[in-house]
């Protein structure tokens, strides 16, 4: 608790000091070791730092050994908490123990919106949770025909014109019928 106490005004010195000396950086947290004997200020910037100085005036201020650590902002965002779109605890707060690289394409595989906003996380990158419901989705969607593929199904010749990847269905324009219906995998098969 007197840790905490102490960290608390470290950080609010910290602030100051990054005002006074205008520096290009964000304070993320600040803890002291068990032991007192360092104190650690974790920070995000969109470049790289000279924080020497601010190290000295911290160093004899707080009389402790100094350490800044700048951070990426999914670091950022796993040391804040807060909750993601799903309503859940952030993910990378939790569980997740590694950051994995996440692409657009895994986005595209999933059949996402690509708007920035509905698959962006709290710290602006890509959703985690894209990388490791990634897998599912390419098993599943090996099992499925191509858009534009002919396939025949109980009603007759048919074209997909979509898919379900979570359902493993698709949908289905057949000759002769006005709307498309829908198909589980197993109820039907490609034509040759």
């Amino acid at each position: 608790e007197k840790n905490e106490y102490d960290a608390d005004e470290a950080m609010a010195l910290c602030k100051e000091t990054i005002q006074q000396h205008e520096l290009e950086m964000r304070l993320v947290n600040c803890e002291y070791t068990l032991d007192k004997s360092k104190v650690i200020f974790n920070f995000t910037s969109d470049e790289r730092v000279d924080f020497r100085k601010l190290v000295k005036v911290l160093a004899q201020k707080l009389k402790t050994r100094i350490e800044l650590r700048q951070i990426g902002v999914r670091d950022e965002a796993k040391l804040l908490g807060g909750i993601g779109p799903c309503g859940r605890s952030l993910c990378c707060s939790t569980f997740l123990g590694d950051f994995e690289p996440v692409s657009i394409k895994m986005a595209k595989d999933q059949n996402l919106s690509l708007n920035p906003t509905k698959i962006s996380g709290a710290c602006g990158r890509l959703m985690c949770c894209l990388k490791y419901e990634n897998d599912y989705y390419e098993e599943a969607r090996a099992q499925l025909p191509d858009v534009g593929d002919a396939i025949e199904t109980p009603e007759g010749n048919g074209k997909v014109i979509g898919l379900n990847i979570l359902d493993i269905s698709m949908q289905v324009k057949v000759e002769g019928l006005e709307q498309p219906l829908e198909y589980k995998m197993e109820e039907l098969e490609t034509l040759n």
